[in-house]
């Protein structure tokens, strides 16, 4: 199970190291909210859960957007996305992991 607390957190040049990809477009994956980030200890990083097999979770762009809409900032969607969710009986980027994108997305409709 994941929470924030112990969650590992990637910085953008351990991204750009991982994901073989320049400071730029790790930027505008987070700009465009195919990763979501935060500021820890004043550095900008990802949760290492929000990836796999070196790319971002493709779920993670449509679920962020749809928080969006429902009114949650990136941070607070970041925090959503690791909080322990009752009515998914886990976090939501667990249940995302396991393929349950659907039902972690009704949820987040049900946030309005």
């Amino acid at each position: 199970m994941t929470d924030a607390a112990d969650t590992t957190w990637l910085t953008v040049p351990e991204l750009v190291d991982l994901l073989g990809q320049s400071p730029s477009r790790i930027r505008r994956l987070i700009d465009d909210r195919h990763l979501l980030a935060a500021r820890r200890d004043g550095v900008l990083k990802v949760p290492s859960v929000f990836l796999r097999d070196d790319a971002p979770l493709p779920e993670i762009h449509g679920t962020a957007v749809l928080l969006s809409d429902v009114g949650f900032s990136d941070a607070e969607a970041l925090d959503w996305l690791l909080a322990e969710e009752d009515s998914l009986g886990t976090t939501p980027i667990d249940a995302l992991r396991a393929g349950r994108k659907a039902e972690v997305r009704r949820v987040a409709q049900a946030l309005l």
